[in-house]
């Protein structure tokens, strides 16, 4: 489909030069703008439309929000706007968040991380009945070092289903469910290239992981699953020649799991080594890349594409959106963040290797409490071994129930989900206290989540600064009321807002004497 426009002829508009109205004019994007001098020769003013009778010193077309990013990006997709609604785990990002995004002709995709595998098929049930003609949407898959059988369970189930678009996230090596998504139902097509059933968009924020992605698939990993009958022999041929995934999204500072690098420094750099690794396999089509983290506002939307990104990702902002999968007490929280207030926090699961993310400080004290629980298990062999008054803190003021009822509702759990977790929590102490530990980490999810309201003070909401940055500028507008807080409304004054202030900035570098109000831009409702 395209994406552009179709010319419209624009009545001339007389020049301006005072500071209002330049900042006027400057938000007229869709028309176009031209830099003019005073009759003086002195100063520089602007006027939109068709050209003014007298001189010109240079001239700006009209500029869409569509047109921002890559354009390869939008046809690959089947989208009118370079952006993405990102997925939120554990279900946050729900189906209607997704149907949303897809009806607007943007990208979104469904929180499957954390949730159970028949949760995950009902909702990809739904969104394949719901959007049946649309291509536009898809499914999370993310790493799970602890569970690969769930993992490789979700990576069938969204291939036998016919989900087209997958994002995988938080992956540090390419896993066989990974490359299966990447590799199942390549084929020939008639021009010679190969052809992609199904779209892979690879969230990271490492060089050395991008590399993985950029490169073809590991002919040790595709012969593995040509042994298991996952992939056929051919497949596994086109597979060596191409990228694991045409789309890479380079996440900054963001909420959930975040290396907390700024995209200024990430994106470049993976820009250059996604070049590098072209060069190096000759590929046809060049991999484009998508910017995440720290999305919150017009400006950083507008830097992320001027920094080249071919699209957007937004995560933190979604989660007061009115379709998000998060309890009213919870977003009522986020609504009051400002850009300091978050943390870092240990995470539920890759607790054991030390990995955490970033979540919300103000309001709640799950990032202090579920620090203290893996210091303890750092510091300690298992459960027992724990000094009794250092025991007896973390059952009341954290867990809220003895260690052993914790460990009943545990091994519960895990009966049902994964009853080898079970066996080998009991053969290994510390395992065991490992897993109740984890209990609260994912408990506090589901708490913010539910609107558990008696364990308000250990809600886990996974959040960035950029959800400060956005309720500073919704503040006054429309966009501070949360029922007014659409997926869509979002998406749709980021990237207006975006636009305008490309244009501000482009005008500028014409020595048009700009005014700072030149460079804000207020929400409204949109259509």
């Amino acid at each position: 489909m395209s994406v552009l426009a179709a010319p419209r002829a624009h009545a001339t508009r007389p020049p301006v030069f005072s500071p209002e109205g330049i900042a006027d004019r400057v938000r007229l994007i869709r028309e176009p703008v031209h830099v003019v001098s005073a009759p003086d020769g002195r100063e520089l003013g602007l006027a939109t439309g068709a050209p003014p009778a007298g001189p010109v010193l240079g001239t700006l077309p009209p500029l869409y929000p569509e047109w921002l990013g890559g354009r390869t990006f939008c046809e690959a997709h089947g989208v009118r706007f370079p952006y993405v609604a990102g997925e939120m785990a554990n279900g946050i990002a729900t189906t209607a968040m997704v149907a949303a995004m897809a009806r607007a002709e943007m990208i979104g995709f469904f929180g499957a991380g954390g949730l159970p595998l028949p949760e995950v098929e009902r909702a990809v049930h739904s969104l394949a009945q719901e959007l049946e003609s649309r291509t536009n949407w898809g499914v999370n898959l993310i790493h799970s070092p602890a569970e690969p059988e769930l993992e490789w369970r979700v990576a069938e189930l969204l291939l036998r289903c016919g989900v087209p678009r997958i994002s995988v996230s938080a992956f540090m090596e390419l896993t066989p469910a990974v490359v299966l998504c990447s590799a199942q139902g390549l084929r020939r097509g008639a021009d010679g290239g190969v052809v992609r059933r199904t779209r892979l968009l690879a969230k990271l924020s490492r060089p050395e992981v991008a590399e993985r992605f950029l490169s073809p698939a590991p002919p040790a990993l595709l012969d593995l699953l040509v042994a298991r009958g996952s992939l056929t022999r051919e497949e596994a041929a086109l597979a060596a020649l191409v990228p694991v995934a045409e789309d890479i999204t380079v996440e900054a500072d963001s909420g959930g799991h975040t290396d907390n690098r700024p995209l200024s420094v990430l994106l470049p750099r993976i820009a250059a080594l996604r070049d590098t690794v072209r060069r190096r396999f000759g590929y046809r089509r060049p991999v484009r890349l998508g910017a995440a983290g720290g999305l919150g506002t017009p400006d950083a939307v507008a830097a992320a594409f001027a920094l080249g990104a071919s699209y957007v990702v937004t995560g933190s902002v979604n989660q007061t959106a009115v379709e998000a999968g998060l309890s009213d007490e919870a977003k009522a929280m986020l609504c009051d963040a400002d850009v300091a207030d978050v943390a870092m926090a240990p995470s539920a699961d890759m607790f054991e290797l030390g990995v955490k993310l970033q979540v919300l400080s103000r309001g709640t004290m799950f990032a202090r409490r579920a620090g203290r629980l893996y210091t303890a298990y750092r510091d300690h062999g298992s459960l027992e071994e724990i000094p009794p008054a250092l025991r007896t803190a973390i059952e009341r003021d954290v867990l809220g129930a003895p260690f052993e009822e914790v460990w009943q509702r545990t091994r519960a759990f895990w009966e049902e989900r994964d009853p080898a977790e079970t066996v080998r929590a009991e053969a290994d102490p510390r395992h065991r206290m490992a897993l109740v530990f984890r209990w609260y980490l994912g408990s506090s999810s589901r708490w913010a989540i539910t609107g558990e309201s008696a364990r308000r003070a250990d809600y886990q909401i996974w959040c960035g600064p950029a959800m400060g940055a956005f309720n500073r500028w919704a503040a006054g507008t429309f966009l501070a009321q949360p029922p007014h807080r659409s997926v869509t409304q979002i998406a749709l004054n980021l990237l207006e807002g975006a636009a305008t202030l490309t244009r501000a900035h482009q005008l500028r570098t014409y020595g048009v004497p700009l005014p700072s109000e030149a460079f804000t831009y207020t929400p409204r409702e949109l259509a």
